[in-house]
């Protein structure tokens, strides 16, 4: 592939989008973000993921730090609580860009026939 059908390739979105996915592409960090997920808007304290998951602290806390990088978590202090909430907005448009590019080719074909 040349450097300039490379270049088409790549978007900010397609970009946001492949390290939303690398990130969620490890099975302790996609069993940490199911469980924000599935907290919903209230989210989970660190030691309710803890807890939850049964693995040490210090793992649970190298797993977070990677899916806050690219905001798939969010971490909101309450008193001396570090509550994490799925970033619904993020994980939308990370997981939605692939359903949203469902059978475009074929859409596009049809309307030029």
């Amino acid at each position: 592939m040349n450097a300039r059908k490379a270049m088409k390739l790549v978007s900010p979105a397609l970009d946001r989008t492949a390290a939303c996915l690398e990130a969620l592409g490890q099975p302790v960090r996609l069993a940490v973000y199911r469980t924000v997920v599935r907290a919903g808007p209230e989210g989970r304290s660190v030691g309710e993921l803890q807890e939850a998951i049964d693995i040490p602290r210090s793992t649970l806390s190298f797993h977070l730090r990677r899916l806050i990088e690219v905001g798939l978590v969010v971490q909101k202090r309450q008193g001396t609580t570090l509550i994490c909430h799925a970033d619904y907005g993020v994980m939308d448009e990370a997981l939605g860009f692939l359903l949203r590019e469902c059978c475009a080719d074929r859409r596009s074909l049809g309307s030029k026939l």
